[in-house]
Order: C-alpha cells, then sequence, then structure tokens
C-alpha cells in the first residue's frame, strides 16, 4: 500500500467492467499514470510493449500517443496504471506540458548511440522539474516526484555509444528519488530491474513489476474478483496484472478540470473516463 503522504492522489474511483460483467473498483489513491518521454527512435514504445507483454517489435512505428491501461489486484486490493506513450517529435507543446502536469511517475528515455537524444532527455528533465514545482507551490502539495533515466540499446556494444555512463549518471546525483538505467528493449535486460526501482521510488507495490505477478487475460478475469480469506493463495502469489484491451485516454477536457480543480482547491476528485473490457 502507498505510504501515507506519498503521490496523492485526488481522483475518483474508477470502474472496469469485465467480460463477466463484474464490475472493478479501483481506489482513489490506489490510480497513478505513468508518462514515458524522449525523443524518437530511442525505443519508447518497445519498453512500453515489455513491461505490458513481454515482446519486442522490429518494426518501427512512429508514435503519435498511445496510451495503455493496466490493473492489478495485489493481495486483495486493486491498483491501475494508466501508461501515456508520448510523441518524441511533440508537434503540440501544450499537450506535452499537460501530459507532464497530470503524471504521477515518469520515463525519460534516450538511445546510448545517439547524443541528440539525450540533450533531450536533459531538456525533458528540466522542464518536468520546473512544471511540476510550479504546481507544487499553487497547490502546497508535498508529494514526490519518482522518475527514471533510462539509456536504451545497450546491445548495440561500446564501438555506438556517444553517451558515457557517469555523464548520464550526473543527470540522477544527489536525487533520492531519479534513478539511471542502462537497458536494452530488445533485448530485455535490465527492464524489469527498471520498473522495479521506479514503483520502489513511487511506494508502489513491488509486485506491479513485469516479474513479480502473475500476468492474465480479460478471459480469466475471475482473479480479480473478492475471495473469501480462507480460500486466498498465499499471499506472495496473490499478485495478478491485467491490461485493459479496450482503454481510451481520458480527455484533454478532464484532464484540464483535474488540473484546475487541484490549482484552486475545488474538489479531490479527478474524474476518468469509464473502460469497458468485452
Amino acid at each position: 500500500m502507498p505510504a501515507p503522504g506519498s503521490l496523492p492522489q485526488p481522483r475518483a474511483m474508477m470502474k472496469t467492467l469485465s467480460s463477466g460483467n463484474c464490475t472493478l473498483s479501483v481506489p482513489a489513491k490506489n490510480s497513478y499514470r505513468m508518462v514515458v518521454l524522449g525523443a524518437s527512435r530511442v525505443g519508447k514504445s518497445s519498453i512500453v510493449s515489455r513491461f505490458l507483454n513481454g515482446r519486442f517489435e522490429d518494426q518501427y512505428t512512429p508514435t503519435i500517443e498511445d496510451f495503455h491501461r493496466k490493473v492489478y489486484n495485489i493481495r486483495g486490493d486493486m491498483y491501475q496504471l494508466d501508461i501515456l506513450d508520448t510523441s518524441g517529435n511533440h508537434p503540440f507543446p501544450a499537450m506535452r506540458r499537460l501530459s507532464i502536469l497530470t503524471g504521477d511517475v515518469f520515463i525519460l528515455v534516450f538511445s546510448l548511440d545517439n547524443r541528440e537524444s539525450f540533450d533531450e532527455v536533459k531538456r525533458l528533465q528540466k522542464q518536468i522539474l520546473e512544471v511540476k514545482s510550479c504546481l507544487k507551490n499553487k497547490t502546497k502539495e508535498v508529494a514526490e516526484l519518482p522518475m527514471v533515466i533510462c539509456g536504451n540499446k545497450n546491445d548495440h556494444g561500446e564501438l555506438c555509444r556517444q553517451v558515457p555512463t557517469t555523464e548520464a549518471e550526473l543527470l540522477v546525483s544527489g536525487d533520492g528519488n531519479c534513478a539511471y538505467f542502462e537497458v536494452s528493449a530488445k533485448k530485455n535486460t535490465n527492464v524489469d530491474e527498471m520498473f522495479y526501482v521506479l514503483f520502489s521510488m513511487a511506494k508502489l507495490p513491488h509486485e506491479m513489476s513485469p516479474a513479480l505477478h502473475r500476468k492474465i487475460s480479460v478471459q480469466y478475469g475471475d482473479a480479480f474478483h473478492p475471495r473469501p480469506f480462507c480460500m486466498r493463495r498465499v499471499k506472495d502469489m496473490d499478485a495478478y496484472g491485467m491490461v485493459s484491451p479496450f482503454a481510451r485516454r481520458p480527455s484533454v477536457n478532464s484532464d484540464l478540470k483535474y488540473i484546475k480543480a487541484k490549482v484552486l482547491r475545488e474538489g479531490q476528485a479527478r474524474e476518468r473516463d469509464k473502460c469497458t473490457i468485452q
């Protein structure tokens, strides 16, 4: 369970309908948004794909903006993680700023064989800190800002490297809520470890990491149904994750209302679009 005072989430309860017509209710405090940012062709979508389904796609498809949702049942407690996979071209700066404002945890991705993509991550990190600092000053929040800086494509070898490890590590030096990892989405190297550390910094259950829960499909959504205490399995194995196949990104209008409510302190609820699993 998230520790008191960590990453407060003023959001309304999210209800998801399964194929078995069972309504899954996720408490507001257990609903989070992860935002993935970086330049084009650095492997953002590949890392997200590894996280969601353990696969890697060789064919490159430019991302405009992809939205994913994963729902967890961890020892009987429901969690929701929304994932915003952003465009590397960021043709709409206002949309990127909104993504930052509504994000709870961040992954900034660059390619170890591309110096310009590293420079972009430095700009993104600065922007996130500035935007979140401004919001924090207006809302008087004390929430931390968990962030991972990810150097992807470490399978390309040292001859292709354009960003030294020591230089990249300087971006997270002295910040207990920011970590650096060198990964390979293609080889699946250090990807699970990166998510484990990110969720630990966010004070989220370790079982949200890809390797620490049982992945189930919509057809087996019964694992999310409440069970009598006597019928529950051993706690260490009682963790399930299910990707919502038809999740839709909450509207821009709802995100704007959420930010406005936080700034004006008009309420403590964030409305999210309902997601129906069929």
